[in-house]
């Protein structure tokens, strides 16, 4: 993860605040979040050891900022709540996408159908 002094990326911390609380998070936003199955892809590979750092550093950023619940748009507004998280999370998986992998994408969908009851 990158020391944040320029303003972008992750910043310190951030890893721990996507690993203790993205599950959670995944759990309470089912069937409302239209991204959540790419995100859980994305948490996969960011936790995913072989994934190169500066794709983590970015991945864990998006994460964050989806799990934070201030946001620039407040999450409870019905209709636009997590359209700024949207938009944070397709600029960072656009430019690290290609990093996410099969295992990631199965890993994720087996993480979502469990949470709708399917699996």
């Amino acid at each position: 993860m990158t020391d944040d002094r320029d303003g972008r990326g992750a910043k310190p911390g951030d890893e721990r605040l996507v690993r203790e609380r993205f599950l959670e998070k995944a759990r309470r936003t089912i069937g409302r979040v239209p991204f959540l199955e790419e995100a859980c892809a994305a948490y996969y590979c960011a936790l995913d050891a072989k994934t190169p750092p500066h794709v983590k550093a970015v991945l864990i950023g998006a994460l964050a900022y989806f799990i934070m619940p201030i946001d620039v748009v407040p999450d409870f507004i019905a209709m636009l709540g997590y359209t700024d998280d949207a938009a944070v999370f397709w600029a960072a998986w656009r430019t690290v996408a290609a990093h996410v992998d099969d295992g990631h994408r199965a890993r994720a969908r087996h993480l979502v159908a469990t949470l709708r009851g399917d699996g």
